[in-house]
């Protein structure tokens, strides 16, 4: 990592005419966002933690309860403390200190979107201590990214060993009136666009915001990793307000902090985008020394787990330039038995080892699907047997999320896969917070509603300014099943539009569906992760453009909605004076095969426009090589 500059200063403990007043502010580099802390008195004459956030004055959120209900009376009584009975945990607590800090680095991931990472804000953090138990101590942390601004509380360890028992975290997002959500209640479900009023469940996390005034807000949680996952619930009692609702309790031991609250904030939706490295900044940098063997590719899944069909996909993916094949669910029996052994093969005519060997002959690796049973039960030695075996990487199936309990486990498994040099692909409803960072070796993740559920075209332009926002996802993209409500084209695009650096394709397919149609040539050139993003237009629910580029060459993808639409495509991303040829992949009716995409050149530069006419549920991919 590059070190650039980090600059640290502390400020006297704050001192005001009222020992219960406190405005601190911090301003993002930029000086486009301030956010302000305040701790006043309230009406019953008790203090109060609150915040609000401003972009270029304009209101982002408005004063905003900080709050967090903790009950520790079984711990404060076996160890003789005393009880802490406020109706409110944060009612009483004083001021002590006051830092300020500055932070400019630049890191290089080991996937990503970009070659590197600036990781530059403001810092503000301010210490508290209970007025009447002074073992109790806390501090606010807020950093001011360009981006967006991120909260916390972090407790340092207790002197006198007290555990801590967190039941509750109330954080406010107080909105302006007219604020509108891209609601969505768990991880695979459906998007839906509505007011800050009548939602039918709580709503996962990012939850990307339209306000009134324009800007697109998101609503993210960082590096939870020991604590219980938190959602977002409508304030029963203030209008146009957004409250954190944790899954259940989490049972913790000093030192700690509690996850990152964070709010981007951007001009236009794309911006969010390409800022989507906020939530990785708010995580500790790679504990992988060597990461030599973490290797992002291309992968396709097995369908039928016999011997003959394993080597006829391994055939098909070392054609198109794939990096890998999965055998999915049920090759070691009943998944969801303890009773089942995930180091034995179950089922008949299946060859494991014959076929990872001819897989290795090819250049094709082998990643493997293990259920939570089997993890759970076998964890310990596990990926270390697959090490042995060859294997590159674990799909995590049908693991249980949300809960205190499950998110350390889930953390844990993933470290216990990085020992044995094992990638990892966690499925269903879980999703990342930046913790990929930490943990390179995850490199994508489910939660999302993919090609599973067959969604439509609008649907798969929310994806990216919300979903993607968390991190790589596996949308399992397919091109041959019937079931597809997007055109070919479409299909195509969603490699580019869709970052993992494990991207999953033609996942209901098999060799025997493909007629090696010639537009697969774009596929089979695509990498999977990147050097530059540019979001080059879009919004969510209508359409969306992005434009990435690997060494000298470039690929844009582009999407549209449910409905026929015709998008500029301008190509001043482009360096000035350089041509480049640029392979067209279109929906077109006349082309002569069953997938109707047809395929053509033209000589473009920077100051290029083309009119990309798209059809309703249609797309366009590009690849560009200089001339």
């Amino acid at each position: 990592m590059r070190q650039f500059f980090a600059a640290v200063w502390l400020c006297a403990a704050a001192v005001h005419a009222s020992a219960a007043d406190m405005i601190e502010r911090v301003a993002s580099p930029d000086g486009h966002i301030v956010l302000e802390l305040a701790q006043k008195l309230d009406a019953a004459g008790k203090r109060a933690l609150s915040y609000n956030v401003r972009y270029d004055g304009e209101t982002v959120i408005r004063d905003s309860l900080l709050e967090l209900r903790l009950d520790n009376h079984l711990s404060e009584n076996a160890m003789a403390l005393p009880v802490d009975h406020h109706a409110r945990w944060f009612e009483n607590l004083r001021v002590t200190g006051v830092h300020r800090a500055r932070h400019d680095s630049t890191w290089t991931p080991v996937t990503g979107e970009r070659t590197h990472i600036r990781d530059q804000y403001e810092a503000l953090t301010v210490d508290l201590v209970k007025d009447d138990n002074p073992t109790y101590k806390l501090s606010v942390e807020v950093r001011a990214y360009d981006a967006g601004v991120a909260l916390r509380f972090a407790f340092p360890e207790n002197e006198k060993g007290t555990y801590y028992r967190i039941i509750g975290e109330d954080t406010e997002f107080a909105l302006p009136a007219g604020t509108r959500a891209w609601f969505h209640g768990w991880a695979q479900g459906p998007y839906q666009l509505m007011p800050l009023r009548d939602w039918p469940d709580q709503a996962e996390r990012p939850l990307t915001l339209q306000l009134p005034n324009g800007l697109s807000v998101a609503l993210l949680e960082g590096q939870m990793v020991d604590y219980a996952r938190t959602k977002f619930k409508l304030s029963p009692d203030k209008p146009d307000t957004i409250v954190t609702a944790m899954h259940d309790p989490a049972d913790l031991v000093s030192p700690f902090a509690t996850p990152w609250r964070g709010i981007m904030i951007a001009r236009r939706p794309g911006q969010l985008i390409e800022n989507n490295d906020f939530i990785l900044n708010l995580n500790a940098p790679s504990r992988i020394a060597d990461t030599s063997w973490i290797k992002p590719g291309k992968i396709m899944r097995v369908m039928s787990l016999t011997t003959k069909d394993a080597k006829a996909n391994i055939d098909f993916a070392a054609r198109h330039k794939l990096q890998y094949v999965l055998f999915d669910f049920k090759w070691y029996g009943n998944a969801f038995s303890f009773d089942a052994d995930a180091t034995k093969v179950a089922i008949p005519d299946f060859d494991l080892p014959g076929i990872i060997a001819y897989a290795k002959s090819k250049g094709i690796g082998v990643w493997l699907y293990v259920n939570q049973q089997g993890l759970m039960a076998q964890g310990d030695t596990l990926f270390q047997t697959y090490r042995d075996w060859g294997v590159a990487g674990v799909k995590f199936g049908f693991v249980q999320v949300g809960s205190h309990r499950w998110t350390t486990w889930l953390e844990k498994t993933i470290q216990q896969a990085a020992a044995a040099n094992i990638m990892v692909n966690i499925h269903d409803d879980w999703r990342p917070t930046g913790e990929q960072r930490t943990w390179p070796n995850l490199l994508t993740a489910e939660g999302i509603r993919g090609n599973e559920e067959m969604p439509d075209a609008t649907h798969n332009t929310v994806l990216p300014f919300v979903r993607y926002l968390a991190g790589a996802a596996d949308y399992t993209i397919c091109y041959y099943d019937p079931r597809i409500r997007t055109t070919h084209a479409h299909q195509l695009a969603l490699a580019v539009v869709y970052y993992s650096p494990l991207q999953t394709l033609y996942w209901y397919d098999t060799p025997d569906r493909s007629h090696d149609e010639p537009e697969l040539a774009f596929w089979d050139r695509i990498p999977t992760t990147w050097d530059e993003t540019r979001v080059l237009d879009g919004a969510p629910g209508r359409d969306v453009t992005i434009a990435r580029r690997k060494g000298d060459e470039w690929f844009v993808g582009s999407i549209t909605n449910n409905d026929a639409r015709r998008i500029p495509l301008r190509f001043d991303f482009l360096p000035k004076g350089k041509r480049y040829e640029a392979t067209i992949y279109a929906d077109d009716p006349a082309a002569p095969t069953r997938t109707k995409v047809g395929i053509r050149t033209r000589t473009v530069d920077a100051a290029t426009v083309l009119q990309l006419d798209l059809p309703a549920s249609g797309g366009q991919a590009l690849w560009l090589r200089p001339l």
